[in-house]
């Protein structure tokens, strides 16, 4: 085969699109999918798909009969339906670690934007008042990080250099960490994958575990944390605030009362998207191709 065309399927990281295309092998071509067009249909001819966040079904790997690699251009590969892969033995990679300083940092960034009242402190400058809102410092405080990988190893770094005090669990811990850590927290941050064991995470039960005033940030996956049960913790009052970058649903609807809250800082997912990660992760997946079209092992697989 001397010709092998590439398919980017998410609405997320399309400015990333132009710096894979620049180092694709001769032999490559990568092409964004029409979204008008049902995801089956415009991977049906597909030799390599780049996931994103576009959700790649086992009716879509069924029915890409040249498909030789699916090749998520980030970590978590949710998405895409792996035991069906598997089962039709298209290998499934993913670029681990390319992305973990920016993530860490966009979490440290919700963090100092809920200790500082960040939405009351702009309503604040509009209206020309003066001295209001009274934040916190993160010195002395706690940070809880649920999953130690290297993102949250990375935040966690970052807090102790700013003086907090840190724990974490992993997403495998016992039911007693977590608990003891959300207990103890005036900040938890998530850094988890979203798997089957970590979907609905966080839950009234473990939302009524945190202090009153402790804040919430998940740069992770939206639905780790229960929808429900975190807007019922914060219209109660028994939760300080929520940092988000990712949600349930996306793309999501920017008018929905939530985000509209004072206590709830958002970002339009963007944790991973800096011009040094998308030059790390163009690399990787255009090595994995030229791996693929030399018949060389490739990197990062997962099944």
């Amino acid at each position: 085969m001397t010709e092998l065309d590439v398919v980017f399927c998410g609405t997320g990281w399309l400015p990333m699109v132009g710096a894979v295309r620049a180092r694709l092998p001769e032999g490559a071509s990568l092409r964004v999918r029409d979204y008008d067009r049902p995801m089956a249909e415009e991977v049906a001819d597909a030799h390599v798909i780049l996931p994103s966040n576009g959700r790649i079904d086992a009716a879509s790997i069924r029915g890409a009969r040249n498909l030789r690699l699916i090749q998520q251009p980030a970590v978590g590969v949710d998405v895409v339906d792996l035991e069906t892969a598997k089962a039709c033995g298209v290998p499934v990679c993913n670029a681990p670690g390319a992305n973990a300083d920016a993530l860490a940092q966009n979490a440290l960034l919700l963090i100092l934007a809920l200790a500082r009242r960040l939405p009351e402190a702009r309503r604040a400058f509009a209206e020309r008042h003066v001295g209001v809102p009274l934040g916190r410092e993160l010195t002395g405080k706690v940070l809880g990080v649920i999953g130690l990988g290297r993102s949250g190893s990375r935040l966690a770094a970052a807090a102790r250099a700013l003086g907090m005090d840190v724990v974490g669990v992993r997403s495998t811990s016992s039911r007693e960490e977590l608990e003891a850590l959300l207990s103890r927290a005036d900040f938890v941050s998530l850094h988890c994958p979203l798997t089957p064991e970590t979907h609905g995470l966080l839950g009234e039960a473990e939302l009524r575990l945190m202090k009153r005033d402790a804040c919430l940030v998940n740069c992770a996956r939206g639905p780790i944390i229960e929808r429900e049960a975190l807007e019922a913790s914060l219209v109660e009052g028994r939760l300080g605030g929520a940092g988000l970058d990712v949600f349930w649903e996306e793309p999501w609807d920017p008018d929905e009362p939530l985000f509209a809250r004072e206590d709830v800082v958002t970002l339009p997912h963007i944790g991973g998207s800096t011009v040094e990660v998308f030059a790390r992760v163009a690399d990787l997946v255009a090595e994995n191709i030229r791996r693929l079209l030399a018949g060389e092992e490739l990197l990062h697989r997962i099944v």
